[in-house]
């Protein structure tokens, strides 16, 4: 739908994040791609309705599947895509899942288990061993690494392989280590799923989610499911929202760059400073978790004490974030109460090691 979709080859992630989704070069041509606002099209067209279908969600789409090495598709937010993989597990199957993941994924298999529809085993991701021996008779693992909010890292490929030697879907959440850091496709993953409000979007300015299959007989299966899940669930993304996240996709590499860059330097720092019991940091990406001597009611003080960080809820936009997560009333309980989650964004390092410092020494 008028996006150019050839790409030079070996490109890096960069260049991608630049070129991919941009109209055919003619003459005369833009060099963005429209924001197309229609609700329905000239008949006998590629598209007859907008829900199945917009040239705006096609340039995100490309740009997208271009960075993770698949098939791209947009959703109307991250729980609409988590919502559309998990429908890929059968009718009573059984979905392998982290013990820590992001609230939102817990609380709907949490409704599915009740429900009857899904039988759910929770593990520790980073535990390999132990997700395996869970794997038995398993019709789906959803991966989550780094995990939420305790950012755990799984063995991608080694949980791959094991889930498809007893062939079960794998499904990973892309969202904390974006295609920047990991790329679970190449890794053997089926299907990647993504928070795009986060750090693809990267300015807590749209609410989007997106799936991405791998290029195999088994993801094109899949990705066919999942844009049949969307069309009649009615899960469509806005093209405003979707013009705005591919806009924001252009400048992923800088932001991740700077703020992935903060975080290795606050998250050091942290780690000997008096007020913090222990830093939760695996050594990439901008998110970082820190256990606030005094419990949660220093771990709120902090909260309320900051003036560069924000006290606000979300991850991956510009603007550094920083919040307790067991005030969400569905965060699991073996997340510790005096957990901060820290959301860092690119403004100067000195600067926000000034304010959080001293937020920490007050409480």
């Amino acid at each position: 739908m008028g996006v150019d979709a050839t790409h030079p080859d070996d490109l890096a992630p960069a260049s991608l994040l630049v070129s991919a989704g941009r109209p055919p070069r003619v003459p005369g041509a833009g060099v963005n791609a429209p924001l197309e606002l229609t609700s329905t099209y000239v008949a006998d067209g590629e598209v007859n309705y907008a829900r199945a279908g917009n040239p705006t969600w096609t340039a995100f789409e490309d740009a997208l599947g271009a960075l993770e090495g698949g098939t791209a598709l947009v959703f109307a937010s991250g729980m609409a895509a988590v919502a559309a993989a998990l429908s890929l597990a059968p009718e009573r199957g059984v979905v392998v899942a982290p013990t820590h993941a992001y609230n939102g994924t817990g609380s709907i298999l949490g409704d599915l288990a009740d429900a009857g529809r899904l039988e759910v085993r929770r593990v520790d991701i980073s535990d390999t061993a132990a997700v395996v021996a869970a794997l038995d008779g398993a019709d789906l693992l959803w991966v989550e690494s780094p995990t939420n909010p305790m950012l755990e890292v799984a063995d991608v490929p080694a949980l791959v392989a094991a889930a498809h030697e007893r062939g079960a879907v794998v499904v990973c959440d892309n969202t904390f280590a974006t295609p920047l850091v990991q790329q679970p496709l190449a890794d053997g993953a089926d299907v990647v799923m993504h928070s795009v409000t986060k750090f693809l979007s990267g300015h807590s300015d749209v609410v989007l989610g997106a799936t991405v299959t791998a290029p195999t007989g088994r993801g094109r299966a899949l990705q066919d499911r999942l844009a049949h899940h969307r069309l009649i669930h009615g899960a469509i993304a806005g093209p405003v929202e979707t013009w705005l996240a591919l806009r924001g996709m252009r400048t992923m590499h800088l932001r991740v760059e700077r703020a992935t860059a903060n975080a290795a330097v606050l998250a050091e720092r942290l780690g000997g400073h008096p007020a913090v019991e222990r830093v939760r940091y695996p050594g990439f990406g901008a998110v970082v978790s820190i256990e606030v001597c005094g419990g949660a009611e220093a771990a709120e003080r902090v909260s309320a004490a900051v003036r560069l960080w924000t006290h606000a809820t979300s991850l991956g936009g510009v603007e550094s974030l920083v919040e307790r997560r067991r005030r969400i009333s569905t965060e699991p309980l073996t997340v510790p109460e005096n957990l901060l989650r820290l959301s860092v964004g690119v403004e100067d390092v000195e600067d926000l090691w000034r304010d959080l410092d001293r937020a920490l020494r007050q409480a």
